[in-house]
């Protein structure tokens, strides 16, 4: 439970890191859960070569009435490492730095064309914010999406594995050659402990990512402003039993489209920085339906962990609180975990969220 706002924040770039958040339920094509962190890198990320070359052969066929589009390239896919290309140029606005891009997708098999998974069918588009972290994580596809237009289809793929691993036995020796039928049966006696699992062969991977909006990234709000939203019955009112676990009644409407951080109760210790790590008692709603899906409280203890490993609207709401302070987080799905409808299957909310955090300390 405490790691869905824990996410790991050390991952290969590759497909498996953009769909992990967009597509976890395709297995072949996520490593990990995944809601983007907000640690900042110190140094400029280098952008690696495209390999647009070995894409020229993808062509994309928008599909009728919202569906898939139709991806007809040379198979095997010719791919030796990441690649991207822009397939198609769209005709609406240029994505600039620091947007909200909303991207549809269809991720396929890279040897022979067969269909993995698409999220045409989900009632939103995933959507990613292109700024400095996102940079640092995904350089190659940062710098693909801003300067492109919206609804431009964009090809991204990388290359399969070969199988590894296995049996070290020599094929050529002749099995029979030292069996010794009055040997013991011991199943164990010709274990090789050091022999390695075997791994399978992946083939390629293609992605096709077609831009679907780009506007302006949510922003914190200041007190002024959540205090405004509370008083129009736009946020959550929230109440505490004799223990001191929240509840919250979710109001009827959309959820705030920025981020909210309103000050329940201001503490008197320490400011709260980004670098921080801190102990923190907490409990987390879907706004969508009031499902609670996670709390400290269950299991009677705070939870440690470091404010730059955890979900960006985590990060961002609570930098700059005070030690002792219990605080409303109201988190766009972009800043949390998405609105994947398959988040369910992994574990993982969906949408916009309620937080109650109680800070209780910070090292």
């Amino acid at each position: 439970m405490r790691q869905r706002i824990q996410p790991t924040a050390n991952e290969s770039v590759s497909v498996r890191r953009i769909l992990a958040i967009a597509l976890p339920a395709l297995l072949l094509l996520t490593g990990c859960s995944g809601a983007a962190t907000t640690a900042a890198s110190s140094s400029a990320a280098s952008v690696p070569d495209s390999h647009a070359a070995d894409l020229a052969s993808v062509k994309v066929t928008a599909g009728a009435n919202g569906a898939a589009p139709t991806v007809d390239f040379d198979k095997p896919l010719p791919v030796t490492a990441e690649s991207m290309r822009v397939v198609s140029e769209g005709s609406g606005d240029t994505v600039t730095d620091g947007q909200m891009i909303s991207l549809r997708f269809v991720a396929l098999n890279g040897d022979d064309g067969t269909t993995l998974g698409d999220n045409y069918s989900e009632p939103a588009a995933q959507s990613y914010i292109a700024d400095e972290q996102f940079k640092a994580q995904y350089p190659l596809v940062y710098d693909t999406f801003v300067g492109a237009k919206v609804g431009s289809s964009i090809a991204y793929a990388i290359p399969g594995t070969p199988a590894s691993g296995g049996s070290t036995a020599d094929p050529s020796a002749d099995p029979s050659a030292s069996a010794d039928p009055s040997a013991s049966a011991d199943p164990s006696a010709d274990a090789n402990p050091s022999a390695e699992p075997s791994t399978p062969a992946t083939p390629s991977q293609l992605v096709i990512y077609t831009i679907e909006a780009a506007k302006a990234a949510p922003k914190l709000l200041s007190q002024d402003e959540a205090n405004k939203l509370d008083s129009d019955g736009s946020l959550p009112a929230v109440t505490f039993d004799d223990k001191g676990a929240p509840a919250v009644t979710i109001p009827k409407k959309d959820a705030p489209s920025d981020l909210v951080a309103k000050v329940l109760t201001e503490g008197t210790g320490d400011v709260v920085t980004a670098s921080d790590t801190i102990s923190a008692n907490y409990t987390g709603w879907q706004w969508s339906d009031g499902a609670k899906f996670d709390s400290s409280y269950d299991s009677g203890a705070p939870v440690e962990f470091p404010l730059s490993n955890v979900i960006a609207g985590w990060t961002q709401g609570l930098t700059g609180q005070k030690v002792g302070s219990k605080v409303l987080l109201v988190i766009p799905s972009v800043l949390a975990y998405g609105d994947s409808a398959s988040n369910a299957a992994s574990g993982k909310p969906s949408g916009a969220l309620v937080f109650v955090v109680e800070i209780v300390s910070k090292k």
